[in-house]
């Protein structure tokens, strides 16, 4: 590219294209099923990072009800049904947490798609606790998780990470899916619960092998 063309191949500037460098990077978001970070957005349009920053920024201002630099119009008018989040290392547009209930049942029509007590309890162990073993959260929890860990890896929930190199067991831990799910930019951000969650701190020195 020459930094003039389009990426569609047309020869078309994506300043000539409707909306703009403004719209692309909209046309980009809408069909993004995974967080992208600027710089992609940036690549795939062959346009400055500080420019598509500055355009995410501004979406993101005018999508939660503020008018920026670069929209139309005057006041502040009211928030979207949907937000652009900055989540697990990249941008993706959600629709807003208010209308959760809304989408949900517009989504599921009727049909649970929800995790077991079971799967959620297992889920928070491991994302508390991880990197950690299946041994040890069934020692957390007080039950055989082995069932439950396999549901939360064929929903790609978890991942295997690593191997213990004293015991040989297969450490898990939480994925990128799980962070877009909640909304989180990393593990870090998630709220402090361990003492809901009995014997979470309590098991530093828990012997995998006698499990």
């Amino acid at each position: 590219m020459n930094g003039e063309t389009a990426p569609d191949g047309e020869g078309i500037p994506v300043e000539d294209l409707p909306g703009g460098l403004r719209a692309a990077v909209e046309a980009i978001l809408m069909v993004a099923d995974r967080p992208v970070t600027g710089e992609q957005v940036a690549a795939a349009l062959d346009r400055p990072d500080d420019a598509v920053h500055a355009v995410l920024m501004d979406l993101q201002q005018e999508y939660d009800g503020y008018t920026g630099s670069g929209s139309q119009g005057a006041g502040h008018p009211a928030p979207r049904g949907f937000e652009l989040r900055n989540i697990a290392g990249g941008w993706r547009i959600f629709s807003r947490k208010h209308f959760a209930s809304v989408v949900a049942d517009f989504v599921l029509d009727g049909q649970s798609a929800r995790l077991s007590q079971a799967a959620l309890e297992t889920l928070a162990v491991i994302a508390y606790r991880q990197p950690v073993s299946r041994a040890r959260v069934s020692a957390i929890r007080g039950v055989n998780v082995d069932s439950v860990v396999r549901t939360l890896l064929q929903r790609g929930l978890v991942a295997e990470l690593e191997t213990e190199p004293e015991t040989g067991a297969v450490l898990h831990g939480t994925t990128t899916l799980f962070l877009e799910r909640l909304g989180l930019g990393s593990v870090d951000e998630l709220p402090r619960i361990a003492p809901h969650l009995p014997g979470l701190e309590s098991l530093g020195e828990y012997d995998e092998t006698t499990y």
